[in-house]
């Protein structure tokens, strides 16, 4: 473990606390998804192409706060298995349009009860409100300006 002095800049560095957490929260998530062979990225991905239909990759990049690249890389392996399809848009050829599948479907159904399970655990042991709060906290970091993905 590495152990930090007094002063250190790591301790106050927001970006570095996000991404402790952040790595902590994903790996619990991803263990109680486990079963059904699915990782909390891909849950997320499944589970909003299920509420909201197809989408470009950008769009769902967007949605999800990812990078267009890393989203597509994203999309492979579920697209492997057959859990979501991704093919040229219609209307515009460059755009490609990230749809779930009937298989995707039932995937997300199946790992929504484990995603309800370690949500509610983690609410009580954190607190709702304040994991509430910790959600309205992160969305607000998402509008302070910044345009990391810009091209």
């Amino acid at each position: 473990m590495m152990v930090t002095t007094p002063g250190d800049p790591a301790d106050a560095c927001n970006n570095l606390a996000l991404r402790k957490a952040a790595r902590y929260l994903s790996a619990t998530y991803d263990k109680a998804l486990a079963s059904v062979g699915l990782r909390a990225t891909q849950f997320s991905i499944l589970q909003k192409l299920s509420a909201h239909g197809e989408m470009t990759i950008s769009t769902l990049a967007d949605m999800i706060a990812m990078d267009r690249t890393t989203m597509a890389s994203n999309l492979k392996p579920l697209a492997r298995e057959g859990l979501v399809t991704v093919e040229p848009s219609t209307a515009d050829r460059r755009a490609r349009i990230a749809t779930i599948t009937p298989d995707g479907v039932l995937r997300m159904k199946a790992a929504l009860p484990l995603w309800r399970e370690v949500q509610a655990q983690f609410e009580e042991r954190f607190g709702a409100e304040e994991a509430a709060q910790m959600r309205g906290s992160l969305e607000a970091v998402l509008q302070t300006g910044f345009t990391p993905w810009a091209e």
